[in-house]
């Protein structure tokens, strides 16, 4: 059984107590390990912060202080997962190496960057294929949960029409069908801390002018990278960032978080070494056999 979303103070008793309910709650149906914090799909936030306190965090992601993970473990949970956060400096040119293999992989495979500056077209003509790729993309990973249909057309409607789409990438084949995409947005973590977690009476305001104004965030959110299986390996992340980086530039970004990404994921990993990077943050999904 998973849990998630658990907050408690800094009190034995009342983590004991909280964990003990949930154990016996999956005990009566059967269950025979928890396992968590994780979400309902991939989409919500995973894993318990266990290093970088001290650090910003993302929209994507659950702030908790240093005593949750001492709490979980004197509970008898061990690690299960870990996924590690970067902060990946923008470089001032793209590397000649992503240049090249960029190029390469383009003549090669026939494939095309699209670019779209409406999103309600970007919904009609890819809003689907977006998230049955990162279905299919994402399957292989810790703890996935594919997407509903009903989650897929609630996630095009939700997330398509506030994005900024210069920070949007789609790649396709000589058939248009779409092979990778790379979907990126400023932090708004800065935003959500001045709204106190509220839209009204003001806090739309700080959200649209991290969302939209000139005077943004420096911080950007690499929100998602996904690739079709079959040409993973092949160089097309550094397609992606070919064309994503000039427009990094141009907005005048300092960093990216790249939120979190599981520790043994060396194809993710291995697409950040030619930048400049800090491995600042740390989450582990724990779990533990509930007592009979």
């Amino acid at each position: 059984m998973r849990f998630g979303w658990i907050d408690f103070i800094d009190d034995t008793e009342v983590s004991e107590a909280l964990i003990r309910a949930v154990e016996q709650w999956g005990k009566e149906r059967g269950m025979t390990h928890i396992q968590g914090p994780l979400g309902f799909t991939d989409m919500d936030a995973e894993g318990m912060l266990i290093e970088g306190f001290d650090q910003l965090g993302t929209m994507a992601t659950i702030y908790n202080y240093p005593y949750y993970p001492a709490h979980m473990e004197r509970l008898g949970f061990r690690k299960d997962a870990d996924w590690v956060e970067f902060k990946i400096y923008i470089p001032d040119a793209i590397p000649e190496k992503h240049q090249r293999i960029s190029q390469l992989v383009q003549r090669k495979y026939g494939l095309k960057v699209k670019k779209y500056t409406s999103g309600k077209k970007i919904a009609r003509d890819y809003g689907q294929a977006i998230f049955e790729l990162i279905n299919e993309a994402f399957a292989p990973l810790y703890g996935y949960s594919a997407l509903s249909q009903r989650q897929i057309d609630q996630y095009v409607k939700m997330y398509l029409p506030i994005l900024d789409l210069r920070m949007v990438t789609l790649i396709t084949d000589a058939q248009d069908q779409l092979v990778a995409v790379g979907i990126s947005m400023p932090s708004l973590s800065r935003a959500l801390q001045q709204s106190h977690g509220r839209l009204l009476p003001f806090g739309w305001y700080y959200l649209l002018k991290a969302l939209f104004f000139k005077r943004r965030s420096h911080i950007l959110d690499l929100m998602l990278v996904a690739v079709k299986p079959e040409y993973q390996n092949k160089g097309v992340n550094a397609l992606l960032f070919s064309d994503l980086i000039p427009v990094y530039q141009q907005l005048g970004f300092e960093y990216a978080e790249s939120n979190p990404e599981l520790e043994l994921n060396g194809k993710v990993q291995a697409q950040w070494d030619y930048f400049k990077t800090e491995q600042h943050k740390r989450r582990r999904a724990f779990v533990k056999a509930i007592d009979n």
